[in-house]
């Protein structure tokens, strides 16, 4: 939902809020009642004996708000908290009101996450190493996203992990929510590309000078689905639930699976999961993939990997209803007529061996009332061998080829005859929604390098060639760094896919140019990846300066404490690193290296770095940043927060459908703190064009 349509019900249910009993606005006339889903699940048995009520009873309340600590940001292990009050409390409330702000800003500057607490599941039972090639194959809006970016950097001192994540949507629009989440996290080893899922292009790299299929060691398979487990904080589900929308949902959802473990590397992972409680749209998908593969998977036990965490196993039995109420227990019961809406792939295994070989119990259901949660369905499956259509077609690596077209096209068309859903059939790609602007890797000996390598005295090491704009013509505007693994990616896949957005901001070009002693500043959010290359330019500061460069708009370089004010004096002007390092002996401290780009000019030193950054580093070192809300300029900064508050919600909720355009994403800070610069050049300020 966009700003204008969020504006609209806001707008429509003015005056309710006394009505609405702890929900948020517009929610007050839906009665949390739906007889056709109590009667449904009862009929399932999902729900241990005697628990029914409470379970109905969880989904009534209001979903306790839960944040999640970056993790790769050098924070103490426990990562993820539980409130016990809903957004719309910690919103509302005027006690509450320093903590809602340091919410949404700490939100924004990429420090936590304020995501679901079942929704953080399934990139942990990955279990990500560096090293890991990963493919999330529905990832708007983002929330999962971020933590698989934060498992590949989880040390701070590899700038350039061996992994890399590739963030797929099918929807365009939700692909720049996704832009967003990705981007706070600053990571040069994430690509967002924009295809449907079901049908996914195979990617092809460069290794050891042979050209080479992808394949991924880690898959996040977090398919579209019903959503019934999210009806504590997705109300509408509540009127708009039906048994058809697992029905219909359960093709796509099978496809998409069968995709990705198609894509997955022998001895690979691959987290197939669901925000819904219905076996039509769990089990049943893993049981027809088990089925299908004949083996080359097995379903993984991790009844010991989260310790703590409640869980039900997944069932083996289950029942199909139609929205008239009419049901279903086996295949042969379907008449004809419903053929259509009804497939094979939904009822349960009848050979009872077989049934017991797959493990469903393996799976994890979890529901609502044990932990005070939303409902959710993860099930863990490894790849032991090549999928059975793709062995007729081995490579070399011990992987395989593609299958060639008319087999491709021959095995869908069996699958449509039998019900199992095959390998897709080979598409054109088709390309759609906003054009992008082409990336343009730099060469070794580009002009642009000469004054940058001698102003910032680039180490040897530097990875040139890793270095890519987004214009083929003109000034290059901004500079931007992918890892080398993604870089491989892109230049062997331009016409197989669409990318809408990769790599990290790490120069950006001021119009004064020369005058400067180099064309091109550093941007603050690429940071933590270039300053390990960079040998000059550098100032030592302290906790004090730090203070200063944060809270004063331009302050004079006498402001500074003697040690950084001399090196300082040192430099000529232009864009600078201000770095603090820890002190061991004063615990007293920050115990993490802060690194912040600057500027030195004639007679005064400033720091460029985004508003919640600031405040972000300034509540680290122990100052107050509340905002009082009748304060000069208020009006401006409260509506800057609104809009960070909606993409926090968007993100937060999940909802099917992203904000109307790339403004009310705001997807770029494009004043940076509020305050005059050396002017850059106009244009795209980040790498979404």
């Amino acid at each position: 939902m966009g700003k204008r349509s969020r504006q609209r019900q806001k707008n429509q249910t003015a005056g309710r809020d006394s009505r609405d009993n702890g929900w948020g606005a517009g929610y007050a006339d839906i009665v949390k009642e739906n007889k056709l889903f109590e009667h449904y699940y009862k009929e399932q048995g999902l729900v241990p004996d005697g628990e029914f009520e409470q379970f109905m009873e969880a989904l009534r309340e209001p979903l306790p708000a839960t944040i999640r600590i970056t993790g790769y940001k050098r924070y103490p292990d426990e990562q993820a908290w539980h409130t016990n009050m809903s957004r719309k409390i910690i919103r509302k409330s005027p006690l509450l009101e320093k903590f809602h702000q340091f919410l949404v800003s700490e939100t924004e500057s990429g420090n936590i996450s304020r995501q679901e607490a079942v929704s953080m599941i399934p990139p942990l039972l990955l279990k990500i190493e560096p090293h890991h090639k990963i493919l999330d194959m529905c990832a708007a809006p983002g929330s999962k996203t971020a933590q698989l970016i934060e498992m590949l950097h989880s040390d701070m001192d590899v700038p350039f992990p061996e992994g890399f994540v590739i963030a797929n949507d099918v929807d365009n629009k939700r692909c720049y929510l996704l832009v967003h989440q990705a981007k706070r996290l600053n990571s040069p080893c994430i690509m967002v590309v924009n295809h449907d899922a079901s049908c996914i292009p195979t990617l092809q790299i460069d290794s050891d000078g042979k050209k080479d299929i992808l394949f991924y060691d880690r898959i996040l398979c977090d398919v579209p689905c019903s959503g019934d487990g999210t009806m504590r904080k997705n109300i509408d589900v509540w009127k708009k639930w039906t048994t058809s929308n697992s029905l219909h949902l359960h093709g796509l959802q099978l496809r998409i699976a069968v995709r990705g473990v198609e894509q997955l590397a022998v001895g690979g992972r691959m987290v197939y999961s669901t925000c819904s409680l219905n076996p039509i749209e769990d089990e049943a998908v893993i049981a027809a993939l088990l089925e299908k593969s004949e083996g080359a998977l097995e379903l993984a036990d991790c009844s010991a990997d989260l310790p703590g965490l409640k869980w039900m196993p997944g069932v083996t039995s289950w029942k199909l209803m139609t929205k008239e109420g009419q049901w279903f227990s086996d295949w042969s019961e379907v008449p004809s007529s419903r053929h259509t809406q009804i497939r094979p792939t939904m009822f349960p295994p009848k050979d009872p061996e077989k049934l017991a070989s797959m493990h469903l119990e393996r799976c994890m259901r979890i529901l609502p009332h044990h932990q005070n949660t939303g409902g959710f369905f993860v099930a863990v499956l490894e790849k032991k061998s090549l999928m059975p259509w793709n062995k007729r077609y081995p490579k070399g690596n011990g992987q395989a080829e593609e299958a060639p077209k008319g087999a491709s096209l021959t095995q869908e068309a069996t699958a449509k005859q039998d019900g199992v859903c095959g390998p897709p059939p080979l598409k054109k790609m088709r390309l759609f929604g906003y054009k992008e602007d082409p990336f343009v890797f730099l060469t070794e000996d580009d002009p642009v390098f000469t004054t940058i390598q001698s102003f910032y005295d680039l180490s040897p090491g530097f990875p040139k060639l890793n270095v890519l704009t987004r214009t083929h013509e003109g000034k290059k505007r901004h500079l931007y760094m992918v890892s080398k693994e993604l870089r491989n990616v892109l230049l062997n896949n331009s016409e197989r896919m669409k990318v809408i957005n990769t790599g990290v901001k790490v120069w950006s070009r001021n119009s004064d140019g020369e005058e400067f002693g180099c064309a091109f500043r550093l941007a603050q959010e690429g940071i933590y990846t270039l300053q390990p290359y960079i040998r000059s330019r550098i100032i030592r500061v302290s906790v004090e300066d730090i203070k200063v460069l944060l809270t004063q708009e331009n302050p004079f370089l006498s402001k500074l404490e003697d040690d950084a004010h001399a090196q300082a004096k040192k430099l000529g002007m232009g864009s600078i690193v201000l770095k603090y390092i820890p002190n061991p002996n004063n615990p007293a401290e920050p115990q993490c290296p802060i690194q912040l780009c600057g500027w030195r000019g004639k007679t005064s030193i400033r720091a460029f770095v985004p508003r919640n950054e600031r405040f972000h580093y300034l509540r680290m070192l122990g100052v107050e940043v509340f905002r009082d809300k009748q304060g000069l300029g208020q009006k401006r900064r409260d509506g800057d927060k609104e809009g960070k508050e909606e993409v926090a919600d968007e993100v937060e909720k999940e909802e099917e459908g992203a904000a109307e355009n790339e403004e009310d994403l705001d997807l770029e800070n494009a004043n940076e703190n509020g305050s005059s610069e050396p002017k850059t050049d106009s244009g795209n300020q980040g790498t979404s064009s």
